[in-house]
């Protein structure tokens, strides 16, 4: 009996559908633990870390030779002077005295998961790990060389921002023959961007010289990011050129080949999902920039040398840079420097997705709730495209109310493809149809709809932003698939208001396309399903009104 076997196919969906949620929690829990990178302690290398040192030219050397000793790395202790711990409303910073490097940044106001309570760690120098940012000062008078980096002194070993105070400067000093060098790293309250600056006090009788360098330096480890079967962000280099304002270099690109460009202002950044880290030197200067591979090691090196600075006798010279370290925020990283906020990667359709995020911005100030305001942005640009909607969905309504005597021309000369063809075209010109007319107002909004996706993909704000119910971070996947499965009812709702393919083959993979999307949906971040349900929802709404007005003759 047909109920039987319907009761049948519909238990063993539901048994598939136990089992999927099975094998995915117990994924979850054979899936390693990527914590080393979070919960071991900062290594301090006995001897001063000899990684890349550019000259005053600006001509970055290749780092030692392969085969030299390696400094054994011990882990600090909580006495340890040479480590400066430096903590912000935003930022937790480990500065090492050996060099002045940022060797460890933690974002408070960002968790490294949904669960914990630890702040996001997006800089950290391990014993399995290395995610660094340096600076000094290279050429005549240089504090930086290949066989050496300066050791600062510190009058305490930690610093906080206080409350009711803005701005925050920890100052690393350091004696150099004739010459005061004055580290100086200013923090500000709410802003994840810092100066680096240095002051020279020149005591002797010549004149002073070099020039700053910065450089991040850091291994092939790729953050977690959801489950391999979704989309896999980009992890690597980024760097703004006088030919392209963005360019992206994998790590793949920079063990094939070095990159280096002169140019004036500029950045360098390293980026991963919702996070990044970026050089930016005085944008004034004619700066040079190199990424590269290391050849000591596995590391890759990001750096810009600026143009050497000269203090005369008895007269104080200062040089700097800004460093930015935490998420991927558009508004600010395009006040930081020219095209920085492109990191912020959409792709080609950026011009069309920053005015959507700025909408989605809007709508969330609103309502309060990044899940409620991804649905009414989906509904505020599905009304922007009703009347070209409208037109594609009356073409395959009128497509759909002639499929029976379509299907009689087939069986009349299906042997026949010519004669079939050319019935079917008079049959088009009789009934004032065009097979296409639906595909062309489709096409003309996908670029809006393509450019929403990238927008809910890109953008940090929705990390671990709740929902509704079940869904408690719209940037990971629907932990029950509610979303995956009623998306893929909506598109098999969707599927049986179109025409049916002439093709028969076409016909069956039509079918299973809910099947298809439902599946793959299943490992893509909540957000991202719950903006192609509504769309799909509201497709079937504007949809089943249309193809009703035209079977009843009002189209």
């Amino acid at each position: 009996m047909d109920w039987q076997r319907n009761l049948l196919i519909g238990a063993i969906i539901i048994v598939l559908g136990l089992l999927f949620i099975r094998w995915n929690e117990f994924q979850e829990l054979r899936r390693p633990q990527q914590e080393s990178f979070v919960k071991e302690s900062v290594v301090v290398p006995e001897t001063p870390d000899r990684d890349m040192v550019p000259p005053a030219d600006g001509a970055v050397p290749e780092a030692p030779a392969e085969g030299g000793a390696e400094a054994p790395l011990e882990p600090a202790s909580p006495g340890d002077s040479r480590l400066v711990q430096v903590s912000t409303d935003v930022l937790n910073v480990t500065i090492d005295t050996y060099g002045g490097d940022i060797v460890r940044v933690a974002l408070p106001e960002h968790l490294q998961s949904g669960e914990s309570t630890d702040p996001f760690v997006l800089l950290n120098r391990t014993r399995s790990h290395t995610y660094v940012a340096q600076s000094g000062l290279v050429g005549k008078d240089g504090t930086d060389t290949n066989e050496g980096r300066p050791r600062f002194s510190v009058d305490k070993g930690s610093f906080r921002l206080a409350e009711g105070r803005d701005e925050l400067t920890v100052a690393l000093t350091l004696r150099q023959d004739d010459a005061l060098i004055v580290k100086e790293f200013v923090f500000r309250r709410g802003d994840y961007l810092l100066d680096v600056r240095y002051r020279v006090e020149n005591t002797g009788q010549d004149p002073w010289q070099a020039a700053l360098f910065g450089q991040i330096l850091r291994d092939d480890f790729r953050p977690p990011a959801g489950d391999g079967l979704g989309m896999q962000p980009f992890v690597g280099a980024a760097i703004t050129t006088p030919e392209e304002n963005y360019k992206k270099l994998d790590f793949g690109d920079l063990a094939e080949k070095a990159f280096t460009v002169r140019q004036e202002g500029g950045w360098v950044a390293m980026l991963q999902h919702y996070f990044l880290s970026a050089w930016v030197p005085a944008q004034d200067a004619n700066n040079s920039f190199r990424l590269r591979q290391l050849n000591s090691r596995d590391l890759f090196a990001l750096g810009f040398t600026s143009p050497a600075i000269s203090v005369a006798p008895g007269e104080t010279g200062t040089v700097s840079a800004g460093f930015y370290a935490g998420p991927k925020d558009q508004y600010r990283l395009e006040e930081i420097a020219p095209h920085l906020d492109l990191t912020i990667d959409y792709g080609w359709l950026w011009w069309v997705a920053k005015p959507i995020f700025a909408l989605l911005t809007f709508i969330h100030g609103v309502v309060g709730n990044w899940g409620w305001a991804i649905i009414l942005l989906t509904v505020l640009i599905k009304a922007l495209f009703f009347k070209l909607s409208a037109t594609s969905y009356k073409s395959m309504a009128k497509m759909r109310k002639l499929q029976p005597e379509m299907q009689r021309l087939k069986e009349l000369y299906g042997d026949d493809r010519q004669k079939l063809s050319q019935e079917m075209m008079n049959f088009y010109k009789r009934e004032k149809v065009n097979p296409l007319g639906g595909c062309l107002p489709i096409l003309i909004q996908m670029p809006v709809f393509i450019a929403l996706y990238w927008v809910l993909f890109e953008s940090v704000e929705l990390r671990h932003a709740p929902w509704i119910l079940w869904i408690e971070d719209l940037s990971q996947k629907d932990p029950y698939f509610v979303l995956p499965v009623l998306n893929g009812i909506a598109m098999f709702v969707t599927a049986q208001l179109q025409p049916e393919p002439p093709d028969p083959m076409q016909a069956k993979i039509m079918k299973l396309m809910p099947v298809a999307f439902s599946f793959l949906f299943a490992f893509f971040p909540a957000g991202l399903v719950l903006y192609w349900t509504v769309n799909s929802v509201l497709s079937i709404a504007q949809q089943w009104y249309v193809t009703r007005r035209i079977e009843a003759g009002k189209g």
